[in-house]
């Protein structure tokens, strides 16, 4: 698993109910099915990843975030997970009124754009950056809704939403010296990872 997978998969309490949100190639939630024994199913846009994952066994079902999660019911669900998922939807505020909506809990990592070698190169070259997390050129890329920490954080104040727990890692997994400094997050982080519930 990817390095916000593995740290995902540390937030979410064993034997709960778990969707996950644009699950990809289905690691974490095979994770979730057969190591953390959650009734855990996922959600995701791409048919091939679909079928892999349903070719092994996992519960995942073709879907939008942006339009198929109003169907779910008011507290379907402990955990909500939308992983590198956000700055891709059309609708993120309405994606996350879903997700919590829809769970207890939300878990949502996405790549920081506040990052120092996105801001320098950005700066320095006046082109897009590209970075082991921000991986394509800008003509080819599913972000449509690039954001940073400081960014997230204002969205989940004036939503209402408690930020129950927060990281900022780089690919290595190093976290500190950012721990409890959010402009450093912002700063260094390269994605962020964040726990929240509703009010």
């Amino acid at each position: 698993m990817r390095l916000d997978q593995k740290l995902i998969a540390g937030m979410i309490r064993p034997g709960t109910r778990v969707l996950d949100i644009g699950s990809g190639d289905g690691l974490l939630l095979d994770y979730l099915f057969r190591i953390s024994g959650c009734d855990a199913r996922g959600i995701e846009i791409d048919m091939q990843e679909v079928t892999r994952s349903v070719a092994h066994g996992l519960p995942v079902m073709h879907g939008d975030a942006d339009h198929d999660l109003e169907h779910y019911p008011d507290d379907a669900f402990d955990y909500v997970v939308l992983q590198r998922t956000l700055q891709a939807v059309e609708r993120p505020r309405e994606v996350l009124r879903q997700m919590l909506r829809i769970g207890k809990y939300a878990i949502v990592s996405f790549p920081n754009f506040g990052h120092w070698q996105l801001r320098l190169k950005l700066l320095l070259s006046g082109r897009m950056p590209m970075t082991a997390v921000w991986n394509t050129p800008w003509y080819e890329t599913p972000n449509i809704h690039p954001c940073t920490i400081l960014d997230f954080l204002t969205l989940c104040r004036d939503e209402g939403y408690v930020v129950q727990q927060w990281m900022a890692v780089d690919e290595e997994g190093e976290r500190a010296p950012w721990r409890r400094s959010i402009r450093l997050a912002n700063l260094f982080g390269e994605q962020a990872l964040f726990l929240l519930r509703r009010r």
